[in-house]
Parts: C-alpha cells; structure tokens; sequence
C-alpha cells in the first residue's frame, strides 16, 4: 500500500499561511493541578511563506520564535489561530491524518547531537523517513541514503558511522540530508547554525541556499543571528515577547527600519572593522518582561525610549504601512492618522 496522498489544494499562493496564531502554556499549582495562569510563548502571529522563498524569524531568547516554529510543524498542538498548507487547513488534523503532510514539512533542529539517535547509524537515520512513509526499502532505499549524503557534502561510507563519530558540522549535515529524504516543500529550521563554530556556519548556510535553488525548498528560519538571517533570507519578521512587530523584506528592513525594538537591534549588530566608529547604538533598558505577566498595552513600552501615554493602554495594531513593509506601532499608526487629518 502506497503512502496517502494530500488532497488537492485550494488557490493560494502561499505555501505556508498562518493566521492569528497563538500557543499558550498552563501553569499548575497545588495538589489538584488548578490552572493558575498561563506562559504566552506565542501570542498572536501571522506569517505567510511563498514556494522557494526564505522568512527569517528573529528576536531575543525567549520571544517565542521556537515555540511558534514547533507549533506551525505540529510538534505543539496550537491553542488558537490556523495554520495551512498550500491552502489546506492543518491546524486541528489529528495524528493519523496530519501523515501525509509530514512528506510535506520537515525540520532541522538546533542541537546537532541530541537531535540525533544515538543507538542508529547515519544511515539508518537518514533512511527511517522513507521507512516510516514506505518511500523506498533494501537496494532502493541505501542508493537514496547514499545520493543524500553525497548531496550534503559526506561520503557514503559514512552511512555506517554513529552520531559521536562526527563533528558538529557534520551532525548537522546529517540532520539536512534527514529532513531533504522525502522531498519536503517545507523546511523549518529551529536555529540550526547556531551551535557551530562559525566556518562552519557558513558552510552549512551555503549548503542550505545550494539546496533551495536545486530542489525549490521554501524555509522558515529561525535565528537569533542578523548577519545570517540576512544572508540567507528574502524577508525578515522580528519577534517580541510572543508577537511579531515588524515584517519586511531584508533590503527595507535593515536600511529603514520602523519599530525601536528592531532599530536596537540592527544597532548591535557588530561592524568587522575594528577601526569604524559605532555611532547610533541603542542600548535598550530594562529586562524583556515575563510572558507571565505581560505588560498592558504595547508590550515593549518598559523599554522603549518613545512610549507614550496611549502605548502604556492600548496594543498597536499590526498593520502594513508601506507595500510589504508591516509594523506594529503606536508612532507610526499615530502617523498615518495625522498625515489623513492634514489633507
């Protein structure tokens, strides 16, 4: 019996669309387990992700751009919001039905050791997908696994190596030939040069843009890294505290950005010239608040040297303010509405 196959899709032009998403976490207390309050890693977010096309997601640690990442591949059962692919709604599919669309969407992980078995061969874990879906079996099968490693820059002989026989580099090469095995149309990467030595890093970023041209592979990736984001993405969306806040293509994004909390972070971007003069850094005060306890209003409003009285009361709608360049702020919604009134 063959794998199942996806059924047809609507009209769409987006491969990835996510509406409104929101994954919250439930905290428990006492002897009966009693909710007592909720963790909002992501609250909120809408992206969208065209064939052949590359989101980079950024933001400080604990913004919620993992959660989100394992939530849209289904890893995390979302609390609200859709999620669909090529105009299929997965957002509430079931194990047994969401098979089909796992040949569909894969992942790379952050952790290019745990993220491996450490009882199995390269081989075998390059192999297990097309096992588990009955893609290919015996001769079929090991020709596959060998073209994949060849693919990713490791020798076929390596198919018979454990997971502690490689470097961290190559690790993860295995984790990129793991997730090409099905010829998925989606790849979300979860940080994944993040552990590496930077060499490496930039091997591993050229390897991934290689593969994206040669087999149309769209990527969400997500980075706490401008300098790589920006090399390997088409736009950027910047995360905060469970929201995105800014959205835009790289180019708009890191010569006009809007937001501050994007403006400080492209301002601590290191210059690989020792001699510049840094001019224009925003050092941020303050703490990121606890998704716990959200502030009111415009989450970033504790830190950011604009807030106004209305930011401290009112969250900033999400909107686009320029063709493809969308923000969530009171300044520049203030703006608009002073630029209408003046006509």
């Amino acid at each position: 019996m063959g794998p199942t196959q996806i059924p047809a899709a609507a009209e769409t032009p987006f491969l990835l669309d996510v509406r409104d998403l929101k994954k919250h976490f439930a905290i428990r207390k006492g002897l009966l387990r009693r909710v007592v309050g909720y963790v909002y890693a992501v609250d909120g977010i809408s992206l969208t992700l065209r064939h052949g096309e590359t989101l980079g997601v950024v933001g400080e640690s604990g913004c919620g751009k993992s959660t989100a990442g394992k939530t849209i591949m289904k890893l995390m059962e979302p609390t609200s919001g859709s999620i669909r692919i090529r105009g299929q709604d997965i957002t509430h599919l079931d194990r047994k039905s969401m098979r089909p669309f796992r040949r569909e969407m894969q992942m790379i992980f952050q952790d290019p050791y745990s993220s491996l078995n450490p009882r199995l061969t390269a081989g075998s874990i390059v192999g297990e997908p097309l096992t588990v879906h009955r893609v290919a079996a015996g001769r079929e099968k090991e020709d596959r696994v060998a073209a994949l490693f060849k693919r990713v820059g490791l020798r076929p002989d390596d198919m018979r190596k454990y997971p502690n026989e490689f470097s961290g580099g190559q690790r993860q090469r295995i984790g990129i030939a793991r997730s090409l095995a099905l010829n998925p149309q989606l790849i979300i990467g979860d940080e994944p040069v993040s552990a590496l030595d930077v060499s490496i890093q930039a091997q591993v970023i050229n390897l991934l843009i290689d593969l994206q041209q040669e087999f149309n592979l769209s990527y969400l990736f997500i980075a706490h890294d401008l300098a790589v984001v920006q090399h390997i993405s088409h736009r950027i969306a910047v995360m905060y505290l469970g929201r995105v806040v800014e959205l835009a293509d790289k180019r708009t994004l890191f010569t006009s950005p809007l937001h501050p909390y994007t403006q400080a972070l492209l301002s601590a971007v290191p210059i690989p010239n020792p001699t510049a003069n840094r001019t224009g850094r925003i050092v941020l005060t303050g703490d990121v608040p606890s998704p716990i306890r959200r502030p009111p209003g415009c989450h970033f409003h504790t830190r950011c040297p604009y807030a106004m009285d209305h930011c401290r009361v009112a969250a900033p709608a999400y909107g686009e303010v320029q063709p493809g360049h969308w923000v969530a702020c009171h300044l520049h919604a203030i703006g608009s509405a002073k630029a209408a009134l003046t006509r």
